[in-house]
């Protein structure tokens, strides 16, 4: 249900576990804030998304910016960084507020701007915090995000013959929609059936208007989290797809 771009590798990692994958974003990416990103005078960058980067990849700025400090959230974020040629690079945990204690401990209150690639839908509370800590924080909006309006008609077919075991949910607002287009297409029942893979608690809140849907949560929010949680594909699962068919 990701974002195509980083569907796709999400899938390969997959089917290396054996098991069948159906892509079907549910967010769909526009980079289209490069022009407002400034980097005069910044200290450093925190990218708390890979979109995030792939907006400044397509900027101007991109090799002033190889040049800065890059906080980065997760090891995917950081990997992308890697990608684009950063080599200074501090990563975090996988959420945004466990990256505070980071940037308080690595970048100066006294320097430059913190520039925050952020997307259209970031949360405040990232920024009030290390402005109450004293950094001055630029938040250009470098990404916008568009929501799926239906689940593609094949989808829904195999959701309602039960050929669909689980459903992946990467953050609370694709679990938002997921849960918003189950309703529209008639898929309560169902989805009893399907487990739902959840990154985070907050990701699997969002689907307590689905009554009786088997949900189950990653220990960490990260990929690595998410593919342990998931786990290779087993003989029983194989024999029973082969039957559904």
């Amino acid at each position: 249900t990701r974002p195509e771009e980083d569907a796709v590798v999400f899938k390969a990692q997959l089917i290396a576990l054996g098991h069948d994958v159906t892509i079907e974003p549910l967010l769909m990416i526009s980079t289209d804030g490069t022009d407002d990103i400034d980097l005069d005078g910044a200290q450093a960058i925190i990218a708390t998304s890979r979109n995030g980067l792939r907006a400044l990849a397509a900027s101007p700025q991109i090799d002033a910016a190889k040049g800065l400090l890059l906080f980065a959230v997760g090891p995917g974020t950081a990997a992308t960084a890697r990608s684009l040629g950063f080599t200074t690079i501090v990563e975090g945990p996988s959420n945004a507020a466990e990256l505070i204690p980071l940037i308080s401990e690595h970048a100066e209150v006294n320097s430059g701007p913190l520039v925050h690639l952020a997307g259209d839908h970031v949360k405040s509370s990232f920024v009030d915090e290390l402005q109450r800590l004293g950094f001055f924080v630029s938040q250009p909006i470098v990404y916008t995000t568009r929501v799926a309006t239906r689940l593609a008609s094949a989808l829904v077919a195999s959701m309602r013959n039960k050929r669909i075991d689980g459903v992946i949910l990467l953050s609370p607002r694709t679990a938002e929609v997921y849960a918003d287009l189950v309703g529209q297409h008639n898929l309560g029942t169902a989805c009893t059936g399907i487990v739902h893979f959840c990154i985070s608690a907050a990701t699997a809140a969002r689907l307590a208007c689905l009554e009786g849907v088997p949900v189950r949560c990653a220990e960490r929010p990260n990929l690595q989290e998410m593919i342990a949680l998931i786990g290779p594909a087993t003989a029983q699962s194989g024999e029973s797809r082969s039957e559904r068919r």
